[in-house]
């Protein structure tokens, strides 16, 4: 299917979004289609991506539409290896200490734009650094290697919707608005990368994620910083925005004790009080393994808005390792939208 990456938007529905299986075969269409300026969902080992060439600031539009998305928040490129990302930008030590040890995987290096970079200023949104990502998915480094070019892939659903974890996922918020969803089953890590910003002064933990914060400390030698911009100041990286990843329904979070008709969201053998009351209630992980939660987290806060239910209760999730990224998704799905 050939369609403008801007007119899908203005025609939504016509067409419906192809989907591509995940063989050779898929992966060059994927390709050509990124090549060509068009809109392409990609499965990485963390979410699915929605691709577009990062060069193209037409293809770039075109993702900033399909999710109506604040042009204002930067998107991430993804490369096949470091040496295509130190095309687009400067890594200095801390950088190339942080990318030999973690990449491939779900670890974001914000660091300044080097001269030689291709990504435009709309994906960078007018900043003097860039976000830069080697994906651990071997499907999505071959996709990117089809394609030939820096791939900007903020997750693909709906700005401020759920993350997808899998190909019916990034249907469910846009099939007809894009041009495929290359289908590569569901994303074994299932929250996006951690993101470390590389510019002046120490490295600074702009969001956590896939990749735990002690992990990279213990790298580095040393504690991460925290980041202190102004309030209301425009983000320097993706994911940052105060309401995100939010479901339908309102978030509670830390319930210990469940109301008539919510829709509950569990966390390991513990039970709330009151469970019986539930609409419907889904476990992250009845054993309590924070990386099974993380891998389940955006599906079944989707199963669980799908129940219609007015609010969804969370259960405590401990704050150590993965339960930090978890807990700020859900922190940023409860916050006023």
């Amino acid at each position: 299917m050939v369609m403008d990456s801007l007119d899908v938007n203005d025609d939504r529905g016509s067409m419906p979004t192809r989907r591509l299986t995940a063989d050779d075969a898929g992966v060059q269409e994927a390709g050509a289609l990124l090549r060509a300026g068009k809109l392409v969902a990609i499965p990485t080992e963390t979410v699915y991506g929605l691709g577009a060439d990062a060069g193209d600031p037409v293809a770039v539009a075109g993702i900033y539409a399909a999710k109506a998305r604040p042009r204002f928040n930067p998107l991430i490129a993804h490369l096949p290896d470091l040496a295509s990302a130190r095309r687009e930008g400067v890594f200095g030590e801390d950088a190339l200490t942080l990318a030999r040890a973690f990449w491939p995987g779900p670890l974001t290096l914000v660091v300044p734009v080097a001269r030689t970079g291709r990504v435009c200023d709309l994906a960078r949104a007018g900043l003097e650094s860039v976000a830069l990502r080697v994906p651990g998915s071997a499907l999505a480094r071959a996709v990117l290697t089809a394609a030939g070019c820096p791939v900007a892939a903020p997750s693909a659903n709906r700005s401020g919707r759920v993350s997808p974890t899998q190909a019916e996922h990034v249907l469910g918020d846009l099939d007809g608005r894009i041009a495929a969803v290359l289908d590569g089953g569901p994303c074994p890590v299932g929250v996006e990368s951690t993101i470390v910003a590389c510019l002046d002064g120490p490295p600074v933990l702009l969001r956590p994620g896939g990749l735990p914060r002690d992990a990279i400390e213990t790298v580095l030698g040393g504690d991460l910083a925290l980041p202190e911009a102004p309030d209301g100041a425009a983000p320097i990286s993706p994911g940052l925005l105060a309401s995100h990843y939010a479901p339908r329904a309102a978030v509670r979070l830390d319930a210990a004790e469940i109301r008539p008709g919510e829709a509950v969201l569990l966390f390991g053998p513990a039970m709330p009080e009151g469970l019986d009351r539930a609409a419907i209630a889904v476990n992250l992980s009845p054993a309590g393994d924070l990386a099974e939660a993380a891998a389940h987290l955006f599906a079944d806060l989707r199963r669980l808005d799908a129940s219609g239910a007015a609010t969804i209760a969370v259960a405590p999730i401990p704050e150590a390792g993965l339960g930090e990224a978890i807990r700020d998704r859900l922190a940023r799905a409860a916050a006023p939208r």
